[in-house]
């Protein structure tokens, strides 16, 4: 009698959104989660935490689509985060404090891995091995991959099933190839919330004992929260005295950039939110040239307007991507922007990142020993994968006839499922 077959889980735990597939009896195909308006594929990588009622210094929480109607519901009496797996590699975070309770990274990837397994109907126990999507390179200034192996490994621990390691664009690799029969050399270029992947992958035709045989890899922690940045940079930010000066003695001095790289930065906003930085920010106010534009930032942070911040960039760049033009709104605060937008200028903000970007495809290439002319395709993948300037970025270099793309949030999941099937998971573990 043979073996049951393996039932495999991938997990392509992002940045910005998370995603499950599941390979059972031969088939592939996303997992459905329970959220407030019905099932979905897409699970919001973020937290909400309030203070229960039951009892004092007791924290109540939700996680995804849930923790986004539960802060609707009661915004300033939240905490929210999102996009905390960005620091995951960062030896400078040690914990966060909510409602004077410290986190450290594991305990919110835990938690939030607990809300996600709690809402995708028990295959998480049912599975007898999952396999989790890892960039190639992660997020932050200096990353150090080891503390990140390190820290995730801490989170997974506690899931109970066999778990393995791969590169995220690997299992977009494996993903694509179920939909060719060709033989192809394929650059995946995986556009996420914070981190851009490439990997080189020869893929062999179907029924063949390695299909899919990665030749390189590289990749940059940048990507569809830095071009968030470039927006807020350019227009929320010097609303918030940025570029302002504040008295000291006798000297007038520039208000520290720090405040400002911390207010444009998704997974460290919310956590501006505790007494010591709000000490700071009301006595720079009383010293500052324009102190109503650190008392917009205090009311910002305050009023827990963080979210309300990124869904109106978020919005305005899903513009841009549809729109030569695009109008950008946010209120709250005291704050009240009205600012048109055209492509052309946040295409110009964005200029820096790109470049970065195209050299690490440089990176990939010249690591797998594979020139641009041997590209047979290039799939793009991942929310930012959307964004007109990347687009363009491969059709001029590669040509417009050798991109393909689709799927862009579950490509990544469905391909580390299937890579969970393979019966030796080395030649493709991270």
């Amino acid at each position: 009698m043979s073996a049951s077959p393996l039932q495999t889980l991938g997990l392509d735990f992002g940045t910005t959104n998370s995603v499950v597939a599941l390979t059972h009896d031969g088939t592939t195909d996303p997992v459905l989660l329970d959220a407030p308006g019905g099932k979905t594929t897409s699970f919001r990588s973020a937290l909400c935490f309030w203070e229960d009622e039951g009892g004092r210094g007791k924290l109540a929480s939700e996680a995804g689509p849930w923790a986004i109607a539960e802060y609707a519901e009661f915004p300033q009496g939240s905490r929210f985060i999102q996009s905390f797996k960005s620091v995951a590699a960062n030896a400078a975070f040690e914990h966060a404090t909510i409602f004077e309770k410290r986190f450290r990274f594991e305990e919110l990837g835990r938690l939030f891995l607990d809300k996600l397994a709690a809402r995708a109907g028990g295959v998480f126990k049912t599975a007898d091995r999952i396999v989790i999507g890892r960039p190639v390179e992660y997020a932050g200034h200096r990353p150090d991959d080891a503390l990140a192996r390190q820290r995730y490994a801490a989170m997974f621990a506690a899931i109970g099933a066999e778990i393995h390691y791969v590169y995220e664009p690997v299992g977009a690799a494996f993903s694509y190839a179920s939909r060719i029969s060709d033989p192809a050399t394929i650059l995946v270029a995986d556009f996420g919330g914070g981190t851009s992947d490439f990997s080189v992958v020869s893929i062999d035709r179907p029924g063949s004992a390695h299909r899919c045989v990665p030749l390189g890899h590289a990749g940059v922690g940048i990507a569809g929260d830095r071009f968030d940045y470039r927006l807020i940079d350019h227009l929320v930010l010097p609303l918030l005295g940025k570029g302002g000066t504040y008295r000291s003695f006798d000297k007038l001095l520039e208000i520290p950039g720090g405040y400002f790289a911390d207010v444009g930065d998704w997974s460290r906003l919310a956590l501006m939110r505790n007494r010591r930085t709000l000490a700071e920010l009301e006595k720079l106010q009383k010293s500052a040239t324009d102190p109503d534009s650190i008392g917009r930032m205090i009311a910002l942070i305050e009023q827990e307007l963080g979210f309300r911040l990124y869904e109106a960039v978020d919005r305005v760049k899903r513009d841009l991507s549809a729109n030569e033009s695009a109008h950008f709104h946010f209120a709250g605060g005291g704050l009240s922007i009205e600012a048109p937008v055209t492509r052309a200028e946040f295409e110009a903000w964005i200029a820096p990142d790109v470049a970065r970007m195209e050299a690490a495809v440089d990176r990939a290439l010249a690591t797998a020993g594979t020139p641009a002319d041997r590209i047979d395709r290039v799939f793009l993948t991942g929310g930012s994968s959307l964004t007109p300037r990347i687009r363009r970025l491969f059709a001029d270099r590669f040509g417009e006839d050798r991109i393909a793309s689709g799927n862009e949030l579950s490509s990544i999941a469905h391909g580390l499922a299937l890579i969970g099937q393979e019966e030796d998971l080395a030649p493709w573990a991270a």
